[in-house]
């Protein structure tokens, strides 16, 4: 069924009028590019600002989302089916208000390969309605498009094309969120997986000055980001793999640099920590690791919530990939190419290994955990701090043995429990929304609208006091996991 235009969501932004729609009370606004969109010759280019128009620009339809391959996390009947590299776009829901709202601009994750903001399983409409603020999702370029380093190869190749994207992004909010009802003053970023490592880079970043008031990162995973000389050699090699002057990749077939981008994952992911797809520091536009950044102390200081789940990798268990080891011989594998030396001392800090469970814990911690205890360390000394670890799991979760895994905390935060993944993991999501659910939304939308939590610690070196979710009661734990953050110290 085709989305009606309603006249009376018609607002006026800095380059024009636009038209949306409203649903359930909520007024939404689909489609709308925040900048000129990185086609032809823009391909591999930093994106520009968007040209005015005069006409009102109905914005009720989704833009397509970028290239990519079929994933479970926007496998829905509703989710947008077009693959395009006209891709940026980003979708408002707004209530009906008369005084500036909070505003949450939502980065979405999928390794720097997959997803978008269009995705049901991100809908901001409960958020937008629940907690009376603005959300906006945003959608970046991603893959080789967007997530794979090119910048090293000469004019008309950007690094960072994906946070480059973001960036404009938050500027686009800046000088057109009032417009919708929100307040450029009070916006809060949020993201999950690429998402949240995204959010720790704009931390990091000198162009994420001022463009944000807060932060949460959920379950980033910071060996996602590698250093220039790194990414440089693979640019290089990826160069012979296509088997063109970089000149010609502008007008390039898609499915040429998407497969030798796919060749470029593979070999990466076999013989290094990080993978060909992702961030790249050493950069003006990001100089130093979020890490490092946030020990020198060179970070955009707002409130952040940061944390992990409990069963990260035991999703990712099931395939097995080499860049997330889960098994005995890969996480040999690992140790031989990143700390030979320090395997004894780290497995020490898992006294069950090699039980099953362990390898798990091992690769949920090699990409999520232990950079995430790295950097929370390092951040909290110079700005406002909760750490939290999400221990709910759902009986279908249960019954596949996967427990807390890998973004089943986005459900319950989005209150998208009738996304196609809501589905799968909470049936009856939309008739009884489960009491975490209540309780995560309450206190994302707290934290975007005071910037701080009352009934959170604050995170410090002296104590790592860390929110335990559960489901049915939150508790205030010191340092949950210490023998594995100390088994891991010194090695992010």
């Amino acid at each position: 069924m085709a989305v009606v235009a309603d006249p009376s969501t018609v607002v006026y932004t800095s380059l024009g009028a636009v038209r949306g729609t409203t649903e359930g009370g909520v007024r939404v606004w689909r489609g709308m590019p925040y900048a000129e969109q990185p086609v032809g010759e823009r391909r591999f280019r930093a994106p520009i600002p968007l040209r005015p128009w005069s006409d009102v620009r109905d914005a009720v339809e989704h833009g397509p989302v970028p290239p990519q391959g079929r994933s479970f996390v926007g496998g829905g009947r509703d989710d947008p089916k077009i693959r395009d590299e006209a891709c940026l776009t980003l979708t408002v829901w707004a209530p009906e208000t008369d005084t500036p709202l909070p505003v949450m601009v939502w980065i979405p994750g999928g390794a720097f390969v997959y997803g978008a903001g269009q995705l049901q399983l991100y809908n901001g409409s409960r958020l937008a309605a629940n907690g009376d603020v603005v959300v906006v999702n945003v959608t970046y370029r991603l893959g080789v498009f967007g997530g794979f380093e090119l910048g090293d190869l000469g004019d008309g190749f950007a690094d960072n094309l994906c946070l480059r994207d973001q960036i404009a992004a938050l500027r686009w909010v800046q000088d057109n969120i009032a417009a919708f009802g929100g307040d450029p003053q009070r916006v809060t970023i949020f993201g999950e997986s690429a998402g949240a490592t995204s959010v720790l880079a704009l931390l990091a970043s000198p162009a994420g000055a001022g463009l944000f008031a807060r932060a949460i990162a959920q379950s980033p995973a910071l060996p996602l980001i590698a250093d220039h000389a790194t990414r440089a050699r693979r640019a290089h090699e990826f160069v012979d793999v296509v088997g063109a002057d970089p000149a010609a990749f502008p007008v390039l077939p898609q499915r040429v640099l998407r497969r030798a981008a796919g060749e470029m994952q593979r070999r990466s992911a076999a013989a290094t920590p990080t993978l060909a797809y992702g961030l790249t520091y050493g950069v003006d536009l990001l100089p130093r690791h979020p890490i490092e950044a946030a020990r020198a102390g060179e970070v955009n200081p707002v409130p952040l919530i940061i944390g992990t789940n409990s069963h990260e990798a035991s999703m990712f268990a099931w395939t097995k990939p080499p860049m997330l080891p889960t098994t005995r011989e890969s996480i040999d594998d690992y140790f031989d190419r990143v700390a030979p030396e320090a395997r004894g001392r780290v497995l020490a800090g898992y006294p069950d290994y090699p039980r099953r469970r362990a390898q798990v814990a091992v690769g949920s911690d090699v990409m999520f955990g232990a950079p995430t205890w790295a950097f929370a360390d390092a951040y909290s000394p110079h700005a406002t701090t909760h750490v939290y670890r999400f221990d709910h799991t759902t009986w279908t979760l249960r019954m596949l043995g996967l427990g807390a895994t890998h973004g089943s905390e986005i459900v319950h935060i989005q209150h998208s429990y009738g996304s196609y993944l809501g589905r799968k993991l909470h049936p009856l999501g939309r008739r009884v929304q489960p009491a975490v659910g209540r309780r995560m939304q309450r206190t994302w939308l707290n934290f975007a609208i005071e910037g701080a939590l009352n009934d959170w610690p604050r995170y410090d070196t002296a104590r790592r006091r860390t929110r335990v979710i559960r489901s049915n009661r939150d508790v205030s734990v010191d340092d949950p996991d210490a023998q594995r953050r100390e088994a891991w110290s010194g090695l992010y």
